[in-house]
């Protein structure tokens, strides 16, 4: 019986993700790949951040879902320009989807695209997909155990984005704790506690991403 060796999945995406990071690095557009569980709150967070920046810098969102394009509606409302990419139960989104993706935007007009994975804390930390940097929203609803559970997704992420702090004192949620063990894991990493409802955190949130959007563009 012949055996057939497919070629190195990763090894494939990492080529064309450094195909898709080309061309961003050539239209001075800074990509975030923001990734997290199911609900932790990435599109809430999106909603505020747009709600601060879209009047300083020419943004624009890829949308990574499973089958509904529920999460793009509500970003379409904002007048922010989105695609919806639908995995058809796929659990992340992938270097290829990008690159087939990213010519429907005009990335001439663009400073900031950010790409919201598919809801997951494993996949999508796995796959690049020609980011600049990730980050991770972890909800508290969540539990405080979860850093050390899914390291890795803690580990390829330059910012962690601690969402729903109002709801810490309904939870078992030790705020010291993750977020010394997010520091175990990475140290130095940036953690802002946040709450979209309170409006807490959202101002760190936005000036750290303005500030890696002007780092690219070299001003």
């Amino acid at each position: 019986m012949e055996i057939k060796v497919m070629k190195n999945i990763l090894g494939e995406n990492d080529r064309i993700a450094a195909e898709n990071q080309a061309l961003f690095k050539e239209k001075n557009v800074y990509v975030i790949n923001l990734m997290g569980s199911p609900g932790a709150g990435k599109t809430s967070v999106l909603e505020k951040t747009m709600e601060r920046l879209k009047d300083k810098v020419n943004m624009a969102v890829i949308e990574g879902d499973l089958f509904t394009s529920k999460d793009a509606e509500r970003i379409e409302k904002h007048g922010v320009p989105v695609i919806q990419i639908n995995t058809a139960g796929g659990c992340h989104l992938d270097a290829a989807m990008i690159q087939q993706t990213a010519p429907q935007l005009d990335l001439d007009k663009l400073d900031l695209l950010v790409v919201e994975n598919v809801g997951n804390l494993v996949c999508p930390a796995e796959f690049a997909v020609g980011e600049d940097e990730k980050g991770v929203v972890l909800s508290i609803t969540e539990g405080d155990d979860k850093p050390m559970k899914y390291p890795l997704i803690f580990k390829e992420s330059a910012i962690a984005l601690l969402n729903k702090v109002d709801l810490v004192p309904f939870c078992n949620f030790d705020l010291k704790s993750a977020e010394e063990d997010i520091d175990t894991l990475h140290p130095g990493m940036k953690v802002i506690e946040v709450s979209c409802t309170k409006d807490q955190g959202v101002d760190a949130w936005c000036d750290w991403l303005l500030l890696r959007v002007r780092a690219k563009q070299g001003k």
